[in-house]
């Protein structure tokens, strides 16, 4: 559905994409992550035609963003950081203003009516823009972008500024549109990508630092992995026996979960396999193992080894 190819963009001297190259397939949603000024809001003002690129190609649904900008826009719904509201006019007003604008042909009122019950907004629908609440606002900017019925929708912090049961309304949303839409997502709170998207591209310093589906990305496998170990026995002596098996770069004893039972948060080096050896030190010490889990990585933590 979304090829990007070598794209670059420079503001003068400074480079602020050095040759992006991904694709979307149709019916994902792909969360896009990276530090602030790594690129990604200029990737997605690229990819709507909002921005031209320095050098590369973009092409939505096969169409060129640059050289054939009207059939590739028609493909995409884009919700910018700050929602291009009209504060003066009513939620009536603006989505059929937004309508005209984009030279919709589908009937008028059905097709508004539908998607304002969508996303929940037809409880305001008469009502001033300027006099709705922040999470009200974003839902307006979300049935904008839906205008058309197109493919393609890229959000970019959605969610950004709302409180807790805003965020989950919208998430939810999110996650209903995904099943009929192709979605880019950006976010801050990575939480909510985890949870949403099936696919992540971080980028750092204008280059992918990965790309890979959300399960890989946090799977305690990659790199080290930590191990949640649960031994009855001393915890000093058992801490300084799990260091000395090839393998483990560090242990660090937790807390005490039981009586005499300690649990262990154990670093196994890349392509390592150390249950047999850890079972046959504590058979020998006489140690029970009461617990062996993976401990598996947050994608917060994954994004800050791969971004810093």
């Amino acid at each position: 559905m979304i090829e990007v190819k070598d794209l670059k963009k420079k503001y003068g001297s400074k480079e602020v994409l050095r040759g992006l190259t991904f694709s979307v397939p149709e019916g994902i949603v792909l969360g896009f992550l990276g530090q602030n000024g790594a690129g990604k809001s200029t990737t997605m003002n690229i990819i709507t035609g909002y921005l031209s690129a320095t050098d590369g190609e973009v092409t939505v649904g096969g169409f060129n963003v640059l050289e054939e900008p009207d059939q590739a826009k028609r493909l995409i719904g884009y919700l910018p950081e700050q929602p291009p509201l009209y504060m003066d006019m009513t939620v009536e007003e603006y989505l059929n203003f937004v309508y005209d604008l984009k030279q919709i042909r589908l009937d008028r009122k059905k097709h508004i009516e539908e998607i304002c019950a969508q996303v929940g907004v037809d409880e305001v629908y008469k009502r001033l823009i300027a006099n709705l609440s922040k999470g009200f606002k974003q839902r307006v900017g979300i049935v904008q972008a839906l205008i058309g019925n197109p493919p393609v929708l890229i959000l970019d912090e959605p969610t950004e500024g709302l409180d807790p049961k805003q965020r989950i309304e919208i998430r939810n949303l999110i996650t209903e549109l995904g099943k009929n839409h192709t979605v880019i997502l950006s976010s801050h709170i990575l939480s909510e990508i985890q949870e949403i998207c099936e696919r992540i591209i971080i980028i750092k310093d204008g280059m992918i630092a990965a790309d890979d589906s959300t399960r890989h990305l946090t799977d305690p496998l990659r790199g080290c992995s930590d191990l949640l170990v649960q031994i009855l026995g001393p915890a000093k002596e058992v801490r300084a026996a799990l260091l000395k098996i090839a393998g483990i770069s560090a242990a660090e004893c937790l807390q005490e979960t039981e009586p005499g039972v300690f649990e262990y948060s154990v670093t196994v080096r890349e392509d390592a396999d150390v249950r047999r050896e850890l079972f046959e030190v504590l058979s020998r010490h006489g140690w029970p193992l009461m617990g062996l889990r993976s401990r598996k990585m947050s994608l917060e933590e994954t994004f800050l080894r791969l971004t810093e």
